[in-house]
């Protein structure tokens, strides 16, 4: 389990971060969501370890990683750009990191989640050859042979649309059901994180305004900025969160 205990950062005397205080058990999926400048990949740079707080706790089994170097941490990050080489093949970005690292995955392993994200077709093409939504797979499975105890995502899904989108958040939920692998993601878009995730965090200039299961933030915003935030995005994409969480009445403008 992932324990943050009252994290608080500033940068140059500005506060981002305000006693940020989450759970996150072992196999979850939780998203970091919140508009732009709330905190949301302070956080992440946080508990991935780029960054330290300036008071707080980050535990991790009990065990505090606080003052623990990134390295050291055993979480690994898929970045927004997904940050490949592009002079390398799939199968070479997939397998860079067990040069250094032999042992880490099996061959077994790694063909196994070669087939699990579809890429066994492409392991000959270069990087560029490659689209959107192929490069974010790669991303994963050069991650995932990595065998973190965390992954974090970076707005995986920003640069993706349409079925794409849904088959990436879709293989994002399987592997994070049979690793058992906590994931926690950042992203700006509500309809992303209801839609994906176990419990969203929503933050708003640096706070916590709600830590919840989707259905629950839906249908019990717990204060007005929740409300407004969610109800932008639920008239636009009002098809996925019904076909998520029924028929039952949603946000209204009335109840902002």
């Amino acid at each position: 389990m992932l324990e943050l205990k009252h994290i608080h950062k500033s940068f140059d005397g500005t506060p981002v971060l305000r006693d940020i205080s989450i759970q996150v058990q072992d196999g979850e999926i939780v998203s970091i969501l919140g508009p732009s400048g709330c905190g949301k990949t302070t956080l992440l740079n946080l508990i991935l370890g780029i960054i330290e707080a300036d008071s707080g706790k980050v535990l991790y089994n009990g065990e505090d990683l606080t003052h623990t170097a990134m390295e050291k941490r055993g979480f690994n990050i898929v970045f927004q750009d997904y940050a490949l080489f592009p002079n390398l093949n799939v199968y070479q970005n997939i397998t860079y990191g067990l040069k250094n690292n032999p042992g880490v995955s099996s061959q077994e392993e790694v063909e196994e989640l070669i087939g699990l994200l579809g890429l066994r077709e492409h392991l000959p093409k270069r990087i560029p050859q490659l689209s959107g939504g192929q490069k974010q797979r790669v991303a994963l499975a050069r991650t995932l042979v990595m065998k973190p105890r965390i992954l974090l995502l970076d707005e995986p899904l920003s640069a993706l649309d349409g079925v794409i989108k849904e088959s990436i958040k879709e293989r994002i939920q399987t592997i994070a059901r049979e690793f058992r692998l906590t994931t926690i993601i950042v992203t700006h878009d509500p309809e992303e994180a209801l839609t994906l995730s176990d419990r969203v965090l929503i933050i708003d200039q640096g706070m916590i305004s709600q830590y919840a299961q989707p259905a629950e933030i839906i249908h019990k915003p717990e204060n007005e900025f929740v409300r407004k935030f969610i109800l932008q995005q639920l008239e636009i994409k009002r098809s996925n969160i019904y076909a998520l969480f029924g028929d039952r009445p949603l946000l209204t403008a009335e109840a902002v």
